[in-house]
């Protein structure tokens, strides 16, 4: 079978995250919902039922989320960095950029898109920095351009 679909890059634990919540959503979620719809079909006239209209909205988006949680689920690949170039960058490694303007450090983890977090200094590979640093090797330079303007760093580790 061929797909367009890109793989999704995620580590052991976001494949976890992702199997719990489609469990979660199947089993409890679900009868959840149900159970409301139910109970607001018991008010009676279902035209101008609020109770119902929101549940039945909310049976929708669950739904919807499933179907999402399956596919990602079909194209969900684990970063293995074990089993890839260290001396490269690649989705999975972290990533210590010298920013060449300030003098300032950073440190990334390049990850799959479902699993960036800014916050936690995780990026995804499709980030304007995460593709720039894919396929880089230690003390390679690397220019950003981002809407703040352009960014040059140097690579001083992968791990």
């Amino acid at each position: 079978m061929v797909t367009n679909e890109k793989k999704l890059y995620v580590t052991h634990e976001g494949l976890r995250r992702l199997e719990e919540e489609l469990e979660y959503l199947r089993t409890v979620r679900r009868a959840e919902v149900a159970e409301r719809i139910k109970r607001a079909k018991e008010f009676g006239d279902l035209s101008e039922n609020a109770e119902y209209d929101e549940a039945k909205k909310e049976q929708a988006f669950v739904e919807g989320r499933i179907i999402t949680l399956e596919k990602m689920l079909a194209h969900a690949q684990i970063i293995e960095t074990k089993d890839t170039d260290s001396s490269i960058v690649s989705v999975g490694r972290t990533v210590r950029l010298l920013n060449l303007d300030t003098k300032q450090e950073l440190e990334f983890t390049i990850v799959g898109s479902y699993e960036a977090n800014p916050r936690e200094n995780k990026i995804s590979d499709d980030s304007p920095l995460g593709k720039e640093l894919l396929g880089k090797r230690l003390h390679d330079f690397v220019r950003v351009k981002a809407p703040a303007g352009e960014f040059y760093y140097q690579i001083v580790n992968i791990k």
